[in-house]
């Protein structure tokens, strides 16, 4: 599958979180370099990517904070350094999410969540757009929320911010198109990964919940990080080169 994407990297914000890391191995499996964007997990970082080189891959890490524009555009002239390109960006950044009900969310809630993923999200696009002009062409790939179909009670603190993020991806869509960029989402359901087992292990998440929400589920079972980067990689990739402005579920039929 390496002719399904153009020379360079996917640059996959987030890649060091339990769905992040199933992103990148995707990519590498599907024959793209990947360059990993982290902001504190160093070492889990590192350790992916001698893990997809050491399976006939390439990949490097980059550490950045995503609020911060300086640090976005330094660790983007680094990974085009290193890979000479960046053919498509996925969106995955986001802080552990605390589960609240709207009227009980601080300020200091709502900014973190605003800040971090709808500024962050922003402030990738303002660096990769002329990037992308440049390369004649490119794409992005968010990782949203099936909640965006389907409000889950309690998960504003995702569901919101991810909100604002997929209309800024069908304005992308919309504008950049005559550059050859596209710009899609996928709708992430409950993944066996990351946030969703911390938030399980805190007791969060117990048996009562996940009868409620399987019985809202067409499959009722837990996605796996593979399947959101099946996802991502088929939305970067040639054979989604007349798909923009979309969303994929991949949630088990969350909410039909």
């Amino acid at each position: 599958m390496a002719d399904q994407f153009p020379q360079g990297a996917a640059l996959i914000f987030g890649g060091s979180g339990g769905i992040g890391q199933g992103v990148c191995d995707a990519f590498a499996r599907a024959g793209s370099a990947v360059a990993i964007a982290y902001h504190s997990k160093r070492d889990v970082a590192e350790a992916r990517c001698r893990e997809i080189e050491a399976a006939g891959g390439r990949a490097t890490a980059h550490q950045l904070d995503a609020r911060d524009e300086d640090s976005m555009r330094a660790a983007f002239d680094a990974v085009v350094a290193a890979h000479g390109r960046v053919h498509t960006i996925v969106w995955g950044a986001g802080p552990l999410v605390d589960q609240v009900l709207i009227a009980e969310m601080t300020q200091a809630q709502w900014r973190r969540a605003l800040e971090i993923e709808v500024f962050g999200l922003f402030t990738a696009t303002k660096v990769a757009i002329p990037h992308f002009r440049e390369q004649g062409g490119g794409s992005f790939v968010h990782l949203g929320s099936a909640g965006d179909r389907w409000w889950p009670a309690m998960d504003g603190l995702s569901v919101a911010p991810k909100a604002a993020n997929e209309a800024l991806i069908r304005g992308l869509a919309k504008e950049e198109g005559k550059h050859n960029i596209r710009a899609n989402s996928v709708l992430v359901g409950v993944i066996e990964a990351g946030m969703f087992l911390e938030l399980q292990k805190q007791g969060v998440f117990d048996e009562a919940w996940t009868r409620d929400v399987h019985g809202k589920l067409c499959l009722p079972r837990w996605g796996k990080p593979e399947d959101i980067g099946a996802a991502a990689v088929f939305l970067a990739s040639n054979a989604a080169n007349y798909i923009t402005g979309q969303q994929l579920s991949v949630s088990g039929g969350f909410g039909v």
